[in-house]
């Protein structure tokens, strides 16, 4: 912030000595004045290397992050740029909640790969006096440095837009540019966690109800420069903060009932489901994972010995990546006493199934399928109680479009129906999902196991099912 200083200075005659003598005055009088009254903005830069982070991102010189500042209230918007995949979710970035570990995608926000960054706009709902603005990113590799400029606007100037497009000059339009940053300088090497306080010495920023960060990526020589933010921060003057959520409640580690596999439920991103984590999610996987695997056994296949459940806060139900299932904490706590336990084991069936051998192949299982079987396996065989998937199901929802390819459910009940007419043995579901795992999946595979073409099975079923 610059103020305007007003000097008072006498017209004097050129190529005099006392002309020049007053005019030096003026000049020294005009640049003292601007030094004493403009902000001094600093910019203070945190580093961990990576071995050495912490999980409360806390630094030395750096404030850790906060979960009740005035970011955490306010609205944040994409102005231009793409996120990376479906990691679309901004906020992530002023949840309060903090990664666990230095490359954890969905705990973080980032731009798509290969691409020049973006623009995130934060509103705070109105001007506040605004004392620190604070980043946080975590990444070992170049997403770990950020490279970006800070604006803030009150919203007030004539001309102001508040949603610039990517190629508007920004303070053109109402826009003050506070800082510019650049980690990647006084970045040491191997480090992986960064921290970045933007300040003024005089105590405030300025009183700003808008704030844009125009985030460049980190580096051009490959298509990985666009930095993992985890938090951003904004401090307003004299409030409270309260750090950021870290945990607190240890993980709990369980083995299946044939001692064959580690599980850990990881629960300290919400404390409140630690209870119901291991008293009665723990005793089902302990169960049910040996039977799982049981399901989905083919030749030379070795199950996943250990893999992990994460309940925290996020959007849809579950996710599973490799050997680590994410489930989301507040869908899961309004269905404690309902479907709770019983998606979880769904998501556990996609650990077992396993079927990157079929994609390295070229020969992607078909989408109905790898959704179906744990569907299949939930409804029919974890909880048939629920009547989830089944006829009683079904008969609720007559208007509902069927066909084997319906996905979930409804192709849970298909497979039901086949395993049920023509599966006496009740090898079907095996023999698919190997057929799957290694690549080999035909439609033609339903006319070699049951005499019947898949789409003759299917008209069958829909003509009972109706």
């Amino acid at each position: 912030m610059i103020h305007t200083c007003k000097a008072n200075a006498s017209v004097v005659k050129s190529g005099t000595n006392s002309g020049r003598i007053q005019l030096t005055s003026v000049i020294v009088l005009l640049l003292g004045c601007a030094l004493m009254t403009k902000a001094d903005i600093q910019t203070t830069i945190g580093y961990h290397k990576e071995g050495e982070e912490t999980l409360s991102f806390t630094f030395a010189k750096v404030p850790p992050p906060s979960r009740n500042d005035a970011a955490t209230t306010a609205k944040f918007s994409l102005l231009s740029g793409e996120p990376a995949g479906d990691n679309t979710s901004l906020d992530k970035l002023h949840d309060g909640i903090l990664p666990q570990q230095a490359d954890e995608p969905m705990q973080n926000f980032f731009f798509a790969s290969g691409t020049a960054g973006g623009r995130i706009q934060v509103d705070l709902g109105a001007s506040k006096k605004i004392k620190q603005v604070n980043t946080y990113s975590w990444h070992p590799t170049t997403r770990g440095p950020q490279v970006y400029q800070l604006f803030a606007s009150a919203g007030t100037a004539d001309g102001f837009i508040s949603h610039p497009d990517k190629g508007v000059a920004l303070e053109q339009c109402g826009w003050t540019r506070i800082a510019r940053v650049d980690t990647r300088s006084s970045r040491p090497d191997g480090s992986a966690q960064c921290g970045v306080s933007i300040a003024d010495t005089a105590g405030v920023i300025g009183n700003y109800r808008y704030l844009l960060f125009d985030i460049a990526p980190t580096e051009s020589n490959d298509d990985f420069g666009n930095t993992f933010y985890s938090e951003i921060d904004v401090v307003e003057l004299n409030a409270p903060v309260l750090p950021a959520l870290t945990g607190g409640v240890p993980p709990i580690v369980i083995h299946s009932s044939d001692g064959y596999c580690e599980v850990t439920i990881d629960s300290t991103k919400e404390p409140a489901l630690s209870d119901w984590a291991a008293q009665k999610l723990a005793p089902a996987i302990v169960e049910w994972y040996p039977k799982i695997v049981a399901m989905m056994s083919s030749e030379g296949f070795i199950a996943p010995k250990n893999f992990s459940i994460v309940l925290r806060p996020g959007d849809g139900v579950a996710y599973t990546s490799g050997n680590r299932i994410v489930a989301n904490s507040v869908w899961l706590g309004g269905e404690l006493k309902g479907e709770a336990i019983g998606a979880i084991i769904h998501e556990v069936v996609h650990v077992v199934q396993q079927y990157d051998g079929g994609r390295n192949n070229g020969h992607n299982p078909p989408a109905w399928l790898i959704e179906g079987i744990p569907d299949y396996i939930r409804f029919f065989k974890y909880e048939p109680q629920s009547h989830g998937a089944d006829l009683v199901w079904l008969q609720g929802r007559k208007k509902m479009p069927l066909n084997y390819d319906g996905m979930y459910r409804i192709s849970a009940n298909f497979l039901d129906y086949v395993v049920t007419h023509y599966d006496p043995a009740q090898t079907l579901i095996t023999k698919v999902n190997t057929a799957c795992r290694l690549g080999d999946y035909t439609d033609g595979l339903w006319q070699e196991l049951t005499g019947k073409s898949l789409s003759e099975l299917n008209t069958e079923w829909k003509a009972a099912a109706n």
